[in-house]
């Protein structure tokens, strides 16, 4: 008993904000109290929205009460400390901040292990057992915890919200669906879970079926890459042997160049070196004249001076040939290229012939048809970590959609300047998917991922090639470089790429048509990532869609 009495004693001097044993005890007009640095921080946290409230009790008060020092706790944690009593162990029964707490608890709280839909209520084990051992509530509805019971109460009546309008896609309590959503066609939200379920099965023998043919499209594709293999191997062992007949006939030539070389490199280094030796005795002999010339401008005799004067300065001039060894060198690699030209030609039949059945297996020809497109359709997953934090991503990471504020936390890989995002996964070698988009205009883009590109732009580089549809027109943009584009209006665009061919196609999708927008040929030299920009005002959206 005595030993309960410390706990309840000990219960009292912790702050419920910390956890911990009170620091500067303050108590708030509600009579209950914190640590003076935890109730200052948390009341700091709210002065954007004016209205400050108790953590524990949720008590509202305007203005801001002034925080004064309560003398008796204070007193009180000071004499436990010198008791021996210590603050509370950090028993693993007790809500942190990121559990649930139990709404029945007082003082410091335990965590819950269940919350009631019937009474919007969680409960931890102890303050559950009338649950389970009264018949009241045998009728109870009992999941896992959960910080979101409020969200079923309704905002206007405040009653549980237990049906569900389907003219409006949201649920409601008894009194809106007699007064608010009059006439519409409500009913329960349990018959509407059913319905979902029934419809959610549905999706599932969908998607079950769709893994079944996708296996059956990767068996496929192995014994396409096999095909491929065999095709290739056949390949390198024909092209082995015509380069090594090719190599001999250049080691031959390369041989006959390098005699040449070397003969006509002997004579004109021999040349060079003569004509070296004399323009170094023009320059001696020119040195000992400016040395006189200048010894002869210091005489103050005039008559010595014109006298002594040199009747001509002139000197004998060299003349220094080209050096035609060059043109000797160049004449016989001519020569060399020619004939090594001739055999290319007599064997380059063979080469292309091997090579263009290579070729034709790796290049697939382009779909035609929605239909075929959509054979490579491919589901493709937005990256948060990448997401401005002026964007919002659904659930699914599937939908972006633009805010005024800051969403997501600092990340090394977040775009910065603009309201971009990148998908999770890298692009597979040939795909397809089509975006959505919202009243605003949309970029959709193909990218690099690296450090270098949080702070570009799709289009604006070398690494991003990017589509703009707007409501009335397209642009196409790579290197800062804008492409008018023509084409019928659709708020859905295609995406088609083919990496191994370097190609990248976009389309506008209407209900019946495909219309090809833009395509480029390039070559890709790195993992390829799907990319979305969002532009205009908050609320604009856009959204993969895949097949």
């Amino acid at each position: 008993m005595a030993q309960k009495g410390a706990q309840l004693d000990q219960d009292a001097i912790c702050c419920s904000i910390c956890l911990d044993v009170l620091k500067d005890p303050a108590t708030i007009p509600c009579g209950h109290s914190f640590c003076m640095n935890c109730i200052k921080t948390h009341w700091d946290e709210e002065d954007e929205k004016e209205v400050y409230s108790c953590p524990q009790c949720r008590k509202s008060f305007t203005p801001r009460p002034v925080l004064l020092k309560s003398i008796m706790l204070a007193d009180l944690v000071e004499k436990q400390k010198k008791t021996g009593l210590q603050a509370a162990p950090a028993d693993h029964c007790y809500a942190g901040a990121e559990d649930v707490a139990c709404d029945v608890c007082t003082g410091r709280k335990l965590r819950a292990c269940k919350s009631c839909l019937q009474c919007l209520i969680s409960y931890c084990e102890k303050h559950l057992q009338p649950h389970y051992e009264s018949p009241a509530f045998g009728k109870h509805k009992l999941v896992e915890p959960s910080k979101k019971l409020q969200e079923n109460i309704c905002s206007l009546h405040d009653e549980v919200m237990k049906m569900f309008c389907r003219t409006d896609q949201q649920f409601i309590c008894y009194l809106c669906s007699v007064d608010e959503h009059k006439g519409h066609n409500t009913v329960s939200a349990a018959a509407e879970r059913t319905e979902r379920q029934r419809e959610l099965e549905g999706s599932r023998l969908n998607i079950q079926k769709r893994i079944q043919d996708r296996e059956k499209e990767v068996k496929l594709l192995q014994q396409e890459v096999e095909a491929v293999n065999g095709s290739a191997d056949k390949a390198v062992e024909d092209s082995e042997k015509m380069f090594t007949e090719l190599m001999r006939l250049m080691e031959k030539r390369r041989s006959d160049v390098k005699q040449q070389v070397i003969s006509e490199q002997t004579i004109e280094v021999n040349r060079v070196i003569d004509l070296q030796e004399k323009l170094e005795q023009e320059m001696a002999e020119l040195k000992k004249r400016d040395a006189a010339l200048e010894l002869l401008s210091h005489t103050e005799d005039h008559t010595q001076f014109i006298q002594s004067y040199p009747s001509s300065t002139h000197s004998s001039s060299i003349n220094i040939l080209p050096l035609s060894y060059l043109e000797d060198v160049k004449a016989a690699l001519s020569k060399f290229r020619d004939k090594l030209l001739d055999v290319l030609r007599d064997k380059w039949t063979n080469v292309y012939l091997t090579v263009g059945d290579v070729d034709m297996l790796l290049s697939q020809p382009q779909p035609k048809t929605r239909a075929g497109f959509l054979k490579y359709s491919r589901e493709i997953t937005l990256d948060p970590n990448t997401a401005s934090a002026r964007l919002f991503l659904s659930e699914e990471n599937q939908k972006v959609t633009s805010t005024p504020g800051e969403s997501y936390p600092n990340h090394t890989e977040r775009f910065i300047k603009y309201p971009q995002v990148l998908s999770k996964e890298s692009l597979p070698g040939r795909c397809y998917w089509e975006v959505e988009k919202g009243v605003g205009g949309v970029a959709v883009a193909v990218a690099y991922k690296d450090n270098d590109t949080v702070n570009e732009k799709f289009g604006d580089s070398e690494k991003s090639w990017a589509l703009g549809f707007y409501k009335k027109s397209y642009d196409f943009k790579h290197q800062k470089y804008p492409t008018p584009v023509s084409g019928p209006q659709s708020s859905k665009v295609g995406v088609y790429l083919d990496q191994s061919a370097g190609i990248l196609s976009f389309y506008s999708v209407s209900e019946k048509t495909m219309t090809l927008l833009h395509r480029i040929q390039t070559t890709f030299t790195q993992p390829l990532y799907a990319g979305l920009r969002l532009d205009g005002p908050g609320g604009n959206t856009a959204e993969m869609l895949w097949a």
